[in-house]
């Protein structure tokens, strides 16, 4: 037992001398306020990085240059709202401060785009900061987003693609499974 007291006395005592030593808090806080809301460091720097991303378009941004391919390209891009499926609808204005490079705007979201040559010959504009392409074909057209793995808008068609998508219903392309016609003897 005289053991035990001796133990507690050993712990207990430095901490009531340090108790009695160490100065009064002169500063009051009032009970009745609430703490402010502490944010994580991790979502300040993503909202800081987005609104710079916001700030800096990517038409102002002289890193990226765009080559007489690309130019080309960009001529041929569908200009104004375009309808797309679901009610959703794609404009598309050109940047009035740099050639080829073009202001693509949702409902919900805007990007800052530039054309990107493809193999395939599709008219394909990017914005590798969002993570957004728009993808022109002859009958449609459809804005994706690679950081998410969707499509935005679907089955978007100017007046001109409406047309195509039109004849390709009365004449369709071959497949490329078809067998090839049989040549002449």
């Amino acid at each position: 037992m005289k053991f035990v007291f001796a133990l507690a006395v050993l712990f207990v005592a430095p901490v009531l001398a340090l108790a009695q030593t160490s100065q009064p808090s002169t500063t009051v806080t009032k009970a009745t306020e609430p703490a402010a809301p502490h944010k994580s460091p991790a979502k300040v720097r993503r909202s800081a990085l987005k609104v710079v991303e916001e700030i800096t378009p990517i038409d102002d941004d002289l890193s990226v240059t765009l080559t007489a391919e690309e130019l080309e390209i960009a001529k041929h891009v569908y200009l104004g709202s375009i309808p797309c499926e679901l009610g959703a609808a794609v404009t598309i204005t050109a940047s009035e401060k740099r050639p080829g490079f073009f202001l693509v705007r949702t409902k919900t979201s805007s990007f800052r785009m530039h054309p990107v040559a493809s193999r395939t010959g599709a008219i394909r504009l990017e914005d590798p900061r969002a993570g957004a392409m728009w993808l022109q074909l002859g009958n449609k057209s459809m804005l994706m987003s690679q950081k998410l793995g969707q499509r935005l808008a679907d089955n978007c068609t100017s007046p001109d693609q409406t047309v195509m998508a039109e004849m390709l219903k009365k004449n369709p392309a071959p497949s490329l499974l078809d067998a090839p016609a049989a040549a002449a003897k």
